[in-house]
């Protein structure tokens, strides 16, 4: 902990460099974790949102725009990994500003528990509005299309859940740490 705070003694710039790194570095890394399969991290052939758990990370502490506007990046990310139809983005974001406006609200506390419980619901939210949209499309039909909604809604939401606070804990830690540090220089 003390070389985290000889590191946030160094001149604003530096200081804040570091840590859009960080935020950078960590989001572009659950991008590209998406398509891993690592043993014990697939359920049914689904793995961890982790896009959606890096949004829920970010957004928990922040505005709803600023949720959103992460949702966005984040989507395009996994949009040029994968297909773009459907886009991703738009579920990002949905998640983004939800979460964004449950912080606002202070409807609830920042733990684990409620961590995993809110990327639960925010992957039934996000796989719910990929299938709205491959729906609009009209390639298949709405019985086809609700059946594999609720395998894949239910498996990435219970992956993704158990390994938000993987995800949440050190960036939330990280990001606390640079907000009290700058709180303190004022």
């Amino acid at each position: 902990m003390s070389n985290l705070k000889s590191l946030l003694r160094w001149n604003p710039t530096a200081r804040q460099w570091l840590n859009w790194t960080i935020t950078i570095v960590s989001a572009i890394a659950c991008v590209i974790l998406l398509p891993a399969r690592l043993p014990g991290m697939e359920l049914l052939g689904i793995g961890p949102n982790w896009p959606l758990i890096w949004v829920v990370a970010w957004s928990i502490k922040r505005t709803t725009l600023q949720g959103a506007f992460a949702g966005l990046v984040l989507g395009l990310l996994q949009d040029g990994m994968t297909s773009p139809h459907p886009t991703h983005a738009l579920s990002l974001i949905v998640v983004g500003a939800l979460t964004g406006h449950f912080q606002k609200q202070r409807y609830i506390q920042e733990d684990f528990i409620s961590i995993a419980l809110i990327a639960f619901g925010m992957a039934i939210v996000a796989e719910t509005v990929l299938a709205v949209q491959f729906h609009l499309t009209g390639d298949r039909t709405l019985t086809d299309i609700w059946m594999d909604n609720q395998r894949i809604a239910l498996s990435s939401a219970i992956l993704s859940s158990l390994w938000a606070p993987v995800i949440y804990f050190p960036l939330s830690r990280w990001w606390q740490l640079v907000n009290s540090y700058e709180q303190s220089q004022t």
